[in-house]
């Protein structure tokens, strides 16, 4: 259609620029490898200068001059200090990222590589990430039964049974009564993947058209179009009228309540009959049934005419006086599916010890269909919604203990005291937020860093660009995210794919455990550097090495061995254990520093 626009706001006063705003008031937080890196330079530090001043203190004591005593405390800070170290890491974490730009994975902050392998919590948005970010037909109804349509990316799945003659009508107006169009050019491009000129519901039913009756432009040639009343939000329904022949097709589609107030009979088995109460229980249950599932559910239904009896030129008003008397040919219902990838990277996660927390702006009966259908909230699990209708109680009895799921709308989120967030977080392990703000997604994330999680947050659009900063990590979507969405994260994932970041998982476990491998041999050759000097200082023995030797064996033999140990492969179980803890399990700590220094040392 046509519309006039009034520019009401600009720049920072706009939606988009607020939320601008507020990722740039978000300051970015430490990553983990770097308090594990500080955490380690200060042990090490503190034991360089305690070890160095003790053997200062000695060495006045036993009588040699302040000078040479200085040496001696240079000496041993030196070769206490393991100045490969920075390359060591560097280099580690730089091979890391190569591995995981081979896979679609572009890190922009090396630091980034580790914290995702240290990950406890995923916040991801839904759309585009979870799921492929373009509406698809997932189910018809017709003939008194519901079928499955075919939801894959590249549409190779399985076809339902179109042989019943009332599914010949169907298709024939969810072609008719459309008014999207393919861009012209794209003959030899698959119906999956033509770009379309229309709305995103329209769309689909347009691909779906094409790809399960054929060319929908040759039947629009053969029933050429002569009036139309587009959907509107009052109306709720959209009219076409076409010439056939001798006789004109009024097409109709909008929300099945609307179409079936104008409906008189319906189709089944491909002839028109009365409309029974049996028909209508089977019509309400298969809208209940469909609706549930998170999906958008429209009816379908056409009329023979007289010829000449809307002509060319009627104003689209005038329809509605038209529409009524009509056959009911049957429902469709849409939904942006989920990616094939998801549930096992969902399992992955689980595997590995990872909370999947959904958080999206879209409604809480899609948002929960879909949570169900990746595995963020598991089979069996119940929200207290659930529990409450099984029980037959008033939701208000129902105790949090008694749901594993729980859904959080964005109205419920806003009227929680301070607190209650993280009370909500600890008793509820499967959680799922809808209709939530930018403003929101923030305090769900603070909410998990404070309860001690590391978070990486999953997002494409500008809405998620404040979540992407505060996390711990911030994964945006490279083909479908925005460019601001792309600047607040950490990573970008190539493919827009969400199980891309278990690999990224892997990775990040893989570097934690061979930096400890480097540090450990790292810390191993300080006690066969201290020794000559602890046994000159004390006998008087001819010292073997100086300041010189030591920094040579640091600079230029040692730190091959060090890098090597960077290209060890992953155990077999890095993926079935929990996520560290960065409290207790800590990049140096006793048993590596007693294993390095009194056993290989």
């Amino acid at each position: 259609g046509t519309a006039t626009g009034l520019v009401i706001s600009t720049g920072e006063r706009t939606v988009i620029g607020r939320i601008a705003s507020l990722a740039s008031g978000v300051e970015n937080e430490r990553t983990p490898i770097a308090v594990e890196i500080e955490h380690f330079v200060d042990i090490i530090a503190g034991l360089a200068v305690l070890f160095g001043g003790s053997f200062f203190v000695v060495a006045m004591l036993i009588g040699y001059p302040f000078l040479r005593a200085l040496v001696f405390f240079m000496a041993i800070v030196v070769a206490y200090v393991p100045e490969g170290l920075l390359a060591t890491v560097t280099v580690c974490l730089s091979l890391t990222a190569k591995r995981l730009a081979r896979r679609n994975c572009v890190v922009k902050n090396l630091e980034a590589v580790e914290t995702l392998g240290s990950t406890s919590v995923i916040c991801s948005d839904k759309t585009g990430t979870l799921t492929q970010n373009r509406m698809a037909v997932a189910h018809l109804w017709f003939d008194g039964q519901v079928h499955a349509a075919d939801t894959t990316e590249d549409l190779s799945g399985e076809a339902f049974d179109q042989s019943s003659p009332s599914w010949a009508m169907l298709s024939q107006v969810i072609s008719l009564c459309n008014r999207a169009q393919f861009k012209p050019g794209q003959e030899g491009v698959p119906v999956a993947q033509r770009d379309v000129i229309g709305d995103a519901s329209e769309s689909a039913l347009l691909k779906f058209a094409e790809a399960t009756s054929g060319p929908v432009a040759a039947a629009r040639g053969r029933f050429p179009k002569v009036a139309e009343l587009p959907f509107n939000s009052s109306n709720k329904f959209q009219v076409s009228v076409h010439d056939a022949g001798s006789r004109q097709l009024l097409v109709l589609k909008g929300a099945p309540e609307r179409v079936l107030e104008r409906c008189s009979g319906a189709l089944q088995g491909g002839e028109e009959r009365p409309l029974d109460a049996e028909w209508r229980r089977s019509l309400e249950g298969a809208c209940l049934e469909l609706g549930g599932r998170g999906e958008r559910v429209l009816g379908f239904c056409a009329r023979w005419l007289p010829a000449g009896t809307v002509p060319a030129g009627t104003p689209p008003e005038d329809l509605a006086q038209v529409a009524s008397g009509l056959c009911f040919a049957g429902l469709v219902s849409l939904i942006d599916p989920p990616r094939a990838t998801v549930p096992q990277a969902v399992r992955k996660c689980r595997t590995a010890g990872i909370r999947v927390i959904m958080v999206t702006g879209d409604h809480p009966v899609t948002a929960k269909a879909i949570a169900a259908q990746v595995g963020i909230i598991s089979e069996g699990s119940e929200t207290p919604e659930d529990v409450a209708k099984r029980l037959h109680l008033p939701l208000e009895q129902v105790q949090p203990s008694q749901a594993r799921a729980r859904v959080v709308t964005g109205s419920e989120l806003a009227a929680l005291p301070p607190g209650a967030l993280e009370e909500l977080l600890r008793a509820h392990p499967e959680m799922v937020f809808a209709r939530t703000s930018p403003q929101q997604k923030l305090v769900i994330v603070e909410s998990c860093q404070r309860l001690g999680a590391i978070v990486a947050v999953t997002g494409d659009g500008v809405n998620d660009s404040p979540a992407l900063k505060k996390a711990d990590i911030g994964v945006a979507m490279g083909i479908a995210g925005s460019d601001a969405a792309k600047n607040a994260a950490d990573m970008i994932l190539l493919d827009d794919n969400f199980a891309s970041i278990v690999t990224g998982v892997e990775q990040g476990r893989l570097i934690f455990d061979n930096l400890k491998k480097s540090i450990a041999y790292t810390l191993t050759k300080n006690i066969p550097e201290l020794t000559p000097y602890l046994v000159y200082i004390t006998a008087s023995v001819p010292l073997p090495l100086g300041c010189i030797t030591i920094l040579f064996i640091e600079l230029c033999t040692d730190i091959f061995p060090s890098v090597s140990l960077a290209y060890e492969r992953a155990e077999s179980d890095i993926m079935h254990l929990r996520p560290r803890n960065p409290r207790r399990d800590r990049l140096v700590n006793e048993p590596l520093a007693a294993y390095s220094y009194f056993q290989i040392g």
